[in-house]
Parts: structure tokens; C-alpha cells; sequence
């Protein structure tokens, strides 16, 4: 499995004396591509199976009937490791707390007029069930996700906090292995980094020019070792794509368009969702990013100019 620091572009995260589960061996770090199951309806389990047999080791969803089908994942899941194919520890799954706000409310893991915490647990509880090890009604001691994120700050910092610490002092280590947050601003990272006992292992956030793509947080993720992971890497950026370092790349690797488009992203120390229905594009992408990184290593110099003026085009300066 390709790390996300792939082709050795970056320096490596600052060192921490305050921070606890995020470590420099992080585990969302060994990944290229996480998939993304949003929007996949009944066909969830499908591809799931086939994003797995594929090559896919990083798997994404949410307590969020809405947009995802978290029990068919698990289900994907569970028949994929009970086939003999791997263990449950090759496969990272991450999922989401989604606070009422994000919630269809006549279709959600909780009751809306709970309390925070109960309804934290309700959700925490039906993820866990989702990735039980067994297919009985039972949900063993050893269930356990790699990681589950906020799926979004919550109506206060306050009520972010007193999710973030529940969790903490409720579920980490065993059951939940690592903490995270989508849909964060950088001065609300800031905070939960400076107020939380356990730092924040993962921030998912849309990778797009209207937030100037995260170039500030990114930083800030970089230097406290926290996993930053785009969404919407593909469809939100036309420009991107269009852009003349992915064209090179392209050519140079033999490789198509968005491949290039991805190799590129991961230079900058992103770890990118992968939602494709295409069992094709699933090993076109996977078999892309080896290829891209098989080139890198081989044509140094010009794999250093194309990523330096990719980084140029995504800070937003003129590459000449």
C-alpha cells in the first residue's frame, strides 16, 4: 500500500510533547486513497467488495443514512475478511458522528431531543454493531473502528469540545483507535488542537479554490502530523485538472488525466476519497499512482519541476 508521502516531497511532521493518539505513525498516513461510499445507496456493499478487491485498504462512511449505508460497508467488510483475503487489521475504516444538523430526521441513529452524549453513544453504538466481526445480532467486545470524525464542528465550539472529550474519555483507545474532523476551519482546528487531551489524528475537508484549498490548514496539519484527506478532488477542480503540470505529468507517465490529477494532490501531503463506481477506474487509479510513483523515482528532476509548479498553481501564483 502506497504511503501518502509517496514521492518524498515534504518534510516531516513537527514532533509534539502535548500530542497523544496523533503520532508519527499515524496509520491514516499509509494510504493513497481512501474510498469514499457517500451517495452509493443499495449499491454500497457492491462496491465496497469490489473497491476492496481491487486493492483498496482504506475504507470511509458515516453514521448518516442520508448519504451513506453504513451496515452495508460493514457487511462488504466482514465478507471480504471472512473470505480469507485479509484481516480486519488490513483494512482501515474510518466513520462519522453527524450532529442532527446533517441528519435526515426521520431517518437518523439517534433521537434528535437527546442529550449531546447520549446521542454521541446511540451513534458510536450503531457504527460499532455495523463492524462487528460476526454476522449474529451480537456486538463483540473486539468490534472496533480505526478512526471516527465529527462530520462536522458542532453549533458551538463548546458542544464540539464536549463531543470531542466524550469520545475521548469513553471509546479511545480500543474501540475507537484514532479521532478526527471534517468540515473544519483552520482557527476551529486550532482550538480543538490546543483544548483537546487527544489530538486530532485526521482532518477531511473539501479541496477546492473557494477556501483557497486548506493551503494554511494543510500547513498546520503538516507540522502536528495530522492526516489531511480531500474530498471533491476531482469534480471541484476543473482548473486543477485543466492545468498544464497535470497535462505533463500525463504524458510523461503514460497515465491518464485524473490519475495525474491524483498523483499530484498526494505530492502536496493529501491523502484523497476515491468514490468511483467503475470496478475499471478503481485498478486504473490504484495501478496510476504506482505508475506515477514508479516515474518519480526515476525522473527526479522532473518530477521536483512539475510539483513545484503544481504547489505554485494551488497557492495561487503564476507558474512561468
Amino acid at each position: 500500500m502506497a504511503e501518502v508521502r509517496l514521492f518524498g516531497s515534504s518534510k516531516p511532521p513537527k514532533t509534539d510533547s502535548n500530542r497523544s493518539t496523533s503520532k508519527l505513525q499515524n496509520p491514516a498516513q499509509k494510504m493513497s486513497f481512501v474510498y469514499g461510499t457517500a451517495w452509493k445507496k443499495t449499491e454500497t456493499a457492491r462496491l465496497v467488495t469490489e473497491a476492496l478487491a481491487a486493492g483498496f485498504t482504506a475504507i470511509d462512511t458515516a453514521a448518516q443514512p442520508k448519504h451513506y449505508q453504513e451496515h452495508l460497508v460493514g457487511e462488504a467488510v466482514r465478507s471480504h475478511v471472512g473470505s480469507g483475503r485479509c484481516s480486519r487489521d488490513q483494512i482501515y475504516v474510518q466513520t462519522k458522528f453527524t450532529p442532527p444538523s446533517g441528519q435526515d430526521l426521520s431517518n437518523m441513529p439517534y433521537a434528535v431531543d437527546d442529550p449531546l452524549e447520549v446521542q454521541i453513544e446511540a451513534s458510536v453504538s450503531s457504527s460499532l454493531h455495523n463492524f462487528r466481526t460476526t454476522e449474529d445480532g451480537a456486538t463483540p467486545e473486539g468490534a472496533y473502528v480505526d478512526c471516527l470524525l465529527l462530520h462536522s464542528p458542532l453549533r458551538t465550539m463548546a458542544e464540539t469540545l464536549q463531543a470531542w472529550t466524550f469520545l475521548e474519555k469513553n471509546y479511545l483507545p480500543h474501540r475507537v483507535r484514532q479521532l478526527g474532523i471534517s468540515n473544519i476551519s483552520l482557527p476551529a482546528l486550532k482550538r480543538l488542537w490546543e483544548e483537546s487531551a487527544v489530538k486530532p489524528a485526521v482532518v477531511q475537508n473539501r479541496f477546492y479554490a473557494a477556501t483557497e484549498y486548506d493551503t494554511k490548514l494543510r500547513e498546520f496539519c503538516r507540522d502536528k502530523g495530522i492526516v489531511y484527506q480531500s474530498f471533491w478532488t476531482l469534480t471541484g477542480n476543473p482548473r486543477l485538472s485543466r492545468s498544464e503540470p497535470v497535462a505533463s505529468l500525463a504524458r510523461a507517465a503514460g497515465i491518464s488525466g485524473p490519475v495525474a490529477l491524483y498523483g499530484l494532490v498526494m505530492s502536496l501531503d493529501i491523502v484523497v476519497l476515491n468514490g468511483t463506481t467503475s470496478p475499471e477506474r478503481m485498478k486504473e487509479d490504484l495501478e496510476g499512482v504506482a505508475c506515477v510513483e514508479a516515474w518519480a523515482e526515476s525522473n527526479a528532476d522532473d518530477w521536483a519541476r512539475l510539483t513545484a509548479d503544481f504547489a505554485r498553481i494551488v497557492e495561487g501564483e503564476t507558474v512561468r
